[in-house]
């Protein structure tokens, strides 16, 4: 984990782009992407939820949709009190919400346990309000539980990873109860897939990604390489 928490960080310390430079409007895709599969709201009624903040939502969301048993990831605002938050008001700090991503998926394919696996093990959970170059509490890392068990399973992990020291700082991960997730404006939804060519997905989006692809290759989807 030092060695990934090292490469992540040499990554993103090398770039200048940040969250809140990101689109504040839709745009159009860089190229023609095929739209995928989607499921119904019905549909993923059948399945679990998770609710993780580590950063950019764009990013976050990329990372757990590579997750075989994660049906779909979807960006939005979570951890603060106000309501219908947007946007702008989040990412340039003017709520106390953070962008977190909401995650479905099947127990019977993946755990909540591996699920905060993937959490800590694609984020660097020490810095204090920010994520590689995004800074503001609205990038804080978050791991939201919906009981008692998953409270448990959370600070459970990591009491295991300051103990094994696998971070030479203190993890400043807040651990939060689930309340209200407020989904995002369309536009943000598969971001990465639909902008490949973003100076921000190009940058650091997708070095995340495939940084943590590369030490979690035993969690991908077969279909992601």
């Amino acid at each position: 984990m030092k060695v990934f928490q090292a490469t992540f960080i040499a990554i993103i310390s090398l770039v200048t782009f940040s969250c809140q430079t990101k689109a504040k409007t839709p745009e159009q895709a860089s190229e023609p992407i095929a739209q995928a599969e989607k499921l119904s709201e019905a549909e993923l009624q059948q399945y679990e939820t998770a609710y993780f903040a580590s950063g950019c939502f764009w990013c976050v969301e990329a990372i757990f949709e590579s997750v075989k048993g994660v049906k779909e990831a979807v960006s939005g605002y979570a951890g603060g009190s106000e309501d219908n938050p947007t946007y702008e008001d989040v990412s340039y700090g003017k709520t106390t919400h953070a962008e977190v991503v909401e995650v479905y998926y099947d127990p019977n394919e993946v755990s909540f346990f591996e699920l905060v696996q993937v959490f800590f093990g694609s984020h660097d959970p020490t810095t204090l309000n920010r994520q590689g170059p995004d800074r503001g509490p609205q990038y804080r890392s978050i791991a939201f539980y919906n009981s008692d068990k998953q409270k448990q399973v959370i600070e459970g992990y990591i009491k295991a990873l300051n103990e094994s020291k696998v971070y030479d700082q203190p993890i400043v991960t807040e651990v939060m109860p689930f309340t209200t997730f407020w989904k995002a404006e369309e536009y943000h939804q598969d971001y990465e897939r639909k902008h490949p060519n973003n100076p921000y997905i190009t940058n650091v989006s997708v070095p995340r990604l495939n940084q943590f692809k590369k030490n979690f290759h035993d969690y991908l989807k077969k279909d992601v390489h």
